[in-house]
């Protein structure tokens, strides 16, 4: 048997499968976005992010809560928060309607951190959508999304 191939082929009756695709498309936007905060985070990471636009955008929350609303673990939210709150970018309180819970809020630093962020993020999408012109990115952003929602109707019903 002949092994005379590119490792870096990809076999015909795969190449082409939704699943083969995203999963690959996951992998280069993920290597970029993990390189864009590597240069640019100052230290943070994509989920620091998340965990701030979600403070940002929905006001103080349980850590439970930023967990479920963002997809992050909760012992992973527990070690993050400890990092944002290290740096002045989080608070943490005691909820006091239930003593054990506690409540995260976003401070004036974390704002200013998380626009600075912003523009990491932003430079990572021209970069993952680079290729597609403004109408095409439009769709597939629209596409996925709307796979993303089918996923979530089906979870919900």
């Amino acid at each position: 048997m002949s092994m005379d191939h590119a490792p870096s082929r990809t076999p015909d009756r795969v190449k082409d499968r939704p699943t083969w695709l995203i999963s690959r498309t996951f992998a280069r936007s993920s290597g970029l976005l993990a390189a864009g905060f590597e240069s640019s985070g100052h230290g943070l990471r994509s989920y620091h992010y998340r965990l701030l636009a979600a403070l940002e955008e929905w006001g103080p929350a349980s850590q439970a809560d930023l967990g479920r609303g963002t997809g992050i673990d909760r012992s992973d939210v527990t070690a993050a928060l400890s990092e944002l709150e290290s740096r002045g970018l989080v608070e943490r309180s005691v909820d006091p309607r239930h003593k054990r819970r506690n409540i995260v809020t976003i401070t004036p630093a974390g704002i200013a951190q998380l626009v600075e962020l912003d523009q990491v993020i932003d430079d990572v999408q021209e970069r993952v959508l680079e290729p597609l012109t403004a109408a095409q990115r439009r769709q597939f952003i629209a596409l996925m999304g709307k796979l993303l929602a089918a996923e979530r109707e089906s979870q919900a019903g």
